[in-house]
């Protein structure tokens, strides 16, 4: 057997008793060939232990088919399994995928980003990371579209999937208002992440709506430490809130440490609370919380799927998808 470097498609071709062009489209994820010389080019192909050049081929086809995937942490445990399933989901589009850890803000960003596109890559996802307008440009020059994933920025020029922020909010304040909740408090991520904003706004709006105003609000940025910093401001005080809206589970787990363990309040009799996004970790008997799910399934369906039509049709219409996220009511809050 010739040595796998060796190994050409057309080598393939000549043992297969097909043609090379038909080796190519087997080996071309999303082209098709029939069962019967699917099996036979597999067969050869075995034997003499080809593998196609994906960067050859990259080079002829002018795609790469590399997505970059710029996540910004992993702390939180929504993100390793949205990267997860991203991943799983161009794989099976017949992607591969780069992924790179940025810091939340742009300037870190860009350096990571300009990276990527030394790649040569088709497409990439920012997972909860913002992209400034020059990065925009630079990427639409190129014609790379940009996917904004679980992150939204007020512009028109980027592709982003988020849950329905506002709702999530309001669905969380119309929860506590059930139960007749008086002194209902927030404790945010970053304050200028529009997903925060909305989740906030439509929380506030909620409360309002019922006649209620905000008892009390802190920022947690989306760290576990930082939050627990928050919870002590928010609950170290004569006047303690008895309900908490956390901007996602992560920080809810902090708060609720701090709550439990330090003060030595009761969840939900003296405090109830309510996180963001349905993590596993909502769901262990430990800390049982009700929460806000981010439809993480259809999210990244909905990403992978408008990301591909970008790259394989440069006019498909630009659009910021929100999908509706869905309570689940747990042992954290009053029923």
């Amino acid at each position: 057997m010739a040595s796998a470097k060796s190994v050409t498609s057309v080598d393939v071709a000549r043992k297969a008793g097909v043609s090379q062009s038909a080796v190519s489209r087997y080996f071309t994820p999303g082209a098709s060939v029939s069962a019967k010389m699917a099996e036979k080019i597999r067969v050869a192909a075995d034997e003499l232990g080809y593998r196609p050049n994906v960067l050859a081929r990259s080079l002829i086809t002018g795609k790469s088919r590399i997505i970059g995937l710029v996540v910004y942490y992993l702390e939180n445990s929504f993100y390793p399994e949205a990267v997860e399933k991203l991943s799983i989901a161009l794989q099976e589009n017949g992607y591969h995928v780069l992924l790179f850890m940025a810091s939340n803000t742009v300037g870190d960003v860009e350096p990571v980003v300009q990276q990527i596109l030394d790649y040569r890559v088709d497409g990439i996802i920012m997972v909860s990371v913002s992209v400034s307008s020059v990065l925009a440009e630079r990427c639409r020059d190129l014609s790379i579209p940009v996917m904004l994933f679980n992150r939204d920025q007020k512009r028109d020029d980027l592709r982003s999937v988020t849950s329905e922020n506002y709702r999530g909010g309001q669905m969380a304040a119309e929860i506590f208002l059930k139960s007749d909740h008086k002194k209902i408090a927030h404790l945010a991520g970053f304050d200028d992440a529009k997903t925060q904003i909305d989740r906030e706004k439509g929380f506030v709006d909620a409360l309002n709506a019922a006649g209620q105003s905000l008892h009390s609000r802190a920022s947690g940025n989306y760290d576990y430490a930082e939050a627990v910093e928050a919870a002590r401001t928010l609950f170290d005080v004569e006047d303690k809130p008895d309900a908490l809206f956390v901007a996602d589970d992560h920080m809810a787990f902090a708060a609720m440490d701090v709550i439990r363990h330090e003060l030595g309040l009761r969840i939900p009799e003296d405090v109830a609370v309510i996180g963001f996004d349905d993590t596993q970790q909502s769901r262990w008997p430990s800390y049982n919380l009700t929460t806000i799910r981010q439809p993480l399934n259809q999210m990244v369906s909905a990403a992978v799927n408008e990301l591909i039509s970008a790259i394989e049709d440069p006019t498909t219409p630009i659009r910021s998808i929100k999908i509706e996220p869905v309570p689940q009511i747990r042992g954290t809050t009053r029923n």
